[in-house]
């Protein structure tokens, strides 16, 4: 019981960090029906931000409180990543985006090939470690066999920003002007610009919010795990969307549901079975689910006007 207790946590803690950047997916393929491939590669650069601005202000500045060091990162890292996703946007996939549907997507390819080698080339192939920002641990109970079921505060840093964030970004798309216009924007385009909605700018500020989101992401998995690698984008990007695909494309608790579900899964396979069959034992249940429930665990199915 001790150690299933600690793998839920463990699961828990890695399928928020799956959840956040699947919120973007979600966004993303909601409004343009496009798989942004290159948003597992935005999560990356933005962990490399937080951890070079962490640095700085820890080493160069001497500021010792880590969780003002940590809050200031996560502003600047949003802020910067935000940039890079807006950039992304109008460089890449806007003058795409009456081309045929492939052509946005071998774009989102290259993008992801750009920003992967860009790390590469300015941090180096090696893996990019930094002290722990967060130490203390909270220990629960001790279990028969003497072991210590924990609950680290960093864990619960993780879980709260997910959870508050999840809150926040539903309220933004049902209950804003702006979550209107990206709703609109998902059922029409052209209508939703005759009614006076600015298409492009809601669409940009969908890729803005989708990069924010992932830039919280790359500060929770540095926090988390301490280190970062330029090729750490490919598979927790692919894992996100798996989660957004399992939750329900388009749907923001889904997003984060399927996060939960992928992280859960991913942690006691590990645990109980073989780690190193933990990727097939995920990619197992989404094609399972998927069999039964085609839109998801809370997707909607699409209903076809004639």
């Amino acid at each position: 019981m001790d150690i299933f207790v600690q793998q839920l946590i463990n699961g828990l803690t890695l399928g928020s960090i799956y959840g956040l950047i699947a919120i973007g997916y979600t966004m993303v393929f909601g409004i343009i029906g496009m798989v942004n491939f290159a948003h597992g590669d935005v999560f990356m650069l933005s962990a490399f931000i937080a951890l070079i601005f962490f640095l700085i202000l820890t080493t160069w500045l001497g500021i010792s409180s880590v969780a003002l060091a940590l809050l200031i990162v996560l502003v600047i890292a949003m802020v910067l990543t935000s940039l890079w996703g807006w950039a992304i946007e109008r460089i890449a996939y806007r003058p795409l985006r009456g081309s045929f549907r492939l052509a946005p997507l071998i774009s989102a390819i290259g993008v992801s090939i750009f920003l992967s080698n860009f790390v590469q080339v300015a941090q180096g192939a090696r893996n990019k470690p930094t002290p722990p920002m967060v130490r203390d641990v909270i220990v629960l109970f001790q279990g028969e066999s003497g072991y210590n079921v924990a609950l680290s505060y960093k864990q619960i840093i993780i879980m709260l920003t997910t959870a508050v964030l999840l809150t926040v970004f539903w309220y933004l798309v049902q209950k804003t002007s702006l979550g209107r216009a990206q709703r609109a924007c998902e059922q029409d385009r052209k209508m939703a610009a005759l009614l006076g909605i600015n298409v492009d700018r809601t669409i940009s500020l969908t890729f803005v919010i989708g990069a924010a989101l992932a830039a919280v992401a790359g500060t929770m998995y540095l926090l988390n795990y301490g280190v970062v690698s330029f090729n750490d984008g490919f598979v927790p990007g692919v894992k996100a969307f798996t989660a957004a695909v399992l939750g329900g494309i388009g749907s923001l608790p889904g997003a984060v549901l399927g996060g939960l579900i992928i992280g859960l899964i991913e942690t006691f396979w590990s645990a109980y079975f073989s780690i190193e069959y933990k990727d097939v034992a995920a990619f197992s249940i989404l094609a399972i689910v998927l069999i039964f429930m085609p839109s998801g665990i809370l997707g909607r199915p699409e209903v076809e006007k004639v």
